[in-house]
């Protein structure tokens, strides 16, 4: 089975699977797939993280989140008075970090794939030379990103037309293709160095950007040991640090596992009490102690103790909201935008993929690379741009993910696997900036505390609460109005918003069989045989 943002995109990874590639594969195949037909947040021109599970129950996970230039300093975004100058980290060259999703993808087919690398990227090729129909959704996005596009590709872009762009258009991406071939052809170094390289310092030179031929030779994805732990008998496996996915998820899950959350029911009263102020200390926690574990001691261990989260929770009074100025960062005695992808994976054999990628804002820094026809991150604002100053999420951060050469900068994405009595059990992840770990939290639980199957849980409407601002954010289907007004009339701040992430997951049933959910909030398809 195949889940991804893009029913093309779905349609590569379930055929790659179908040929006899494994997950791996498959993964790869969407991966480069979804820079072409998901251009807002599939990507060559950004990074991300990958967990994997092999048949074996094996684990395994890859960071290859974009790392800050050689170039980049502490205090590159402020003005003359210290104050972080927006724009500058959100749009135009200065605002990317070094790309990881091609060295990425060449990293994890070295060690799991099975068949050719250049067959995995054929079916992206074709959708970029022969184009592909736009879904509504996405004539909507382009037309409404026309301007940026114009204003930071004045050589011209393929995402920008002299008419409207309709639902069934064609987006036809020729430079996009060429770069495909020669990574086809010539796998990291064809991204890395040469001809693509050079673009990529063109476009630098041709804005204030600071990415060298050095940094591109240099950048390299990174396994790391996953971050692991345990929920009412399920075995939770996810991203760590530079992904503060993994341990957030966890640290809310220990957070609630001592309350009856079934013996409530879904969005009751005491059931978003106990998640709200479960989440609240999380992101406090968030805030302080996570950062890139290569420059940055994280108290990983600490964060996702029971006992240490329970001790947390402790002040939460059932009659009252908490405050997020009383709530700080736990004591440690020891320091040891939403526009993402995820797209989950499970093969014949039973290996399994989660991997979430980002270019961070929708279009990321909205710099499409003059001949080479792929947009640029803007993860250079999921830095501290200034401890204490709130990224495009509202995120605060502090030292422990302030600017530095080479650092990878924090994220939240949480491609997580889950397993049951030793066998696989599900496969998840979101987009969804700063609300990914709260998405994946909550769809974890309507799983196993509420007994949801897979599509269920990912279509339940979702809440967010992320310490600061000090509010929760409701889609407008969730939470009862009985509840809505209890909780008001008792001092949270309830606040509507639009869809909250777009998950996509897998759940494996008792007999083996595949259960597919794809997210109702986008385009997404689950498909499987």
């Amino acid at each position: 089975m195949v889940v991804t943002a893009h029913p093309e995109a779905s349609a590569v990874g379930l055929q790659i699977l179908k040929d006899g590639g494994n997950a791996v594969d498959a993964a790869v195949a969407v991966q480069f797939a979804l820079a072409v037909v998901y251009p807002n947040a599939g990507n060559i021109g950004g990074g991300g993280f990958m967990v994997y599970r092999d048949a074996d129950a094996g684990f395994a996970s890859l960071d290859f989140r974009e790392a800050a230039p050689a170039a980049a300093t502490r205090d590159m975004y402020l003005d003359e008075h210290g104050n972080p100058i927006v724009d500058l980290s959100l749009r135009g060259q200065l605002a990317s970090g070094v790309p990881g999703a091609v060295d990425g993808m060449v990293k994890a087919h070295q060690r799991y794939g099975k068949l050719d690398w250049s067959i995995l990227l054929q079916p992206a090729i074709h959708l970029a030379r022969n184009g592909f129909a736009i879904t509504a959704m996405q004539a909507q996005e382009l037309n409404g990103r026309k301007e940026s596009f114009e204003k930071y590709n004045p050589k011209g872009t393929a995402f920008v037309k002299a008419d409207e762009w309709a639902a069934g258009d064609t987006l036809v991406q020729l430079e996009l293709a060429h770069t495909l071939v020669l990574i086809s052809e010539k796998g990291r170094a064809g991204f890395y160095a040469g001809e693509i390289a050079d673009r990529i310092v063109e476009e630098m030179a041709s804005g204030n950007g600071i990415i060298t031929y050095d940094d591109l030779k240099n950048y390299e994805a990174k396994w790391r040991e996953p971050v692991v732990a345990s929920y009412r008998g399920h075995r939770v496996v996810s991203m760590p640090p530079p992904s503060s996915g993994g341990i957030a998820l966890i640290s809310m899950l220990k957070s609630v596992e001592a309350y009856p959350l079934s013996d409530w029911g879904f969005q009751q009263d005491s059931t978003m009490r106990v998640m709200i102020e479960a989440e609240r200390r999380v992101y406090a926690d968030r805030a302080t102690h996570l950062g890139d574990p290569d420059y940055y001691e994280v108290p990983q261990a600490m964060l996702i103790d029971s006992a240490y989260n329970a001790d947390r929770m402790r002040n939460m009074n059932f009659s009252h909201a908490s405050f997020s100025s009383d709530i700080y960062a736990g004591e440690l005695s020891k320091i040891e935008h939403e526009e993402t992808t995820h797209f989950s994976i499970v093969d014949e054999e039973g290996n399994a993929v989660a991997i979430t990628t980002t270019i961070n804002g929708s279009y990321g820094s909205q710099v499409v690379v003059a001949g080479a026809g792929f947009l640029l991150n803007n993860e250079m604002d999921d830095f501290s741009v200034k401890p204490g100053a709130p990224n495009m999420y509202g995120l605060i951060g502090g030292t422990a993910n302030a600017i530095e050469p080479g650092k990878r900068m924090l994220s939240s994405m949480t491609p997580t696997i889950l397993e049951k009595d030793g066998g696989l059990f599900m496969v998840v992840g979101t987009p969804g900036g700063s609300t990914i770990m709260t998405s994946v939290f909550q769809t974890i639980l309507n799983v196993v505390d509420f007994e949801m199957d897979m599509q269920e849980a990912v279509s339940a409407p979702r809440f967010h609460h992320q310490w600061l601002p000090d509010e929760v954010a409701v889609e407008k289907d969730a939470i009862s109005q009985s509840v809505r007004h209890s909780l008001t009339k008792t001092g949270y701040k309830l606040i509507n918003r639009n869809a909250i992430g777009r998950v996509d997951a897998i759940r494996v049933l008792a007999d083996g069989s595949l259960q597919g959910g794809a997210d109702p909030r986008g385009d997404d398809v689950a498909l499987g045989y």
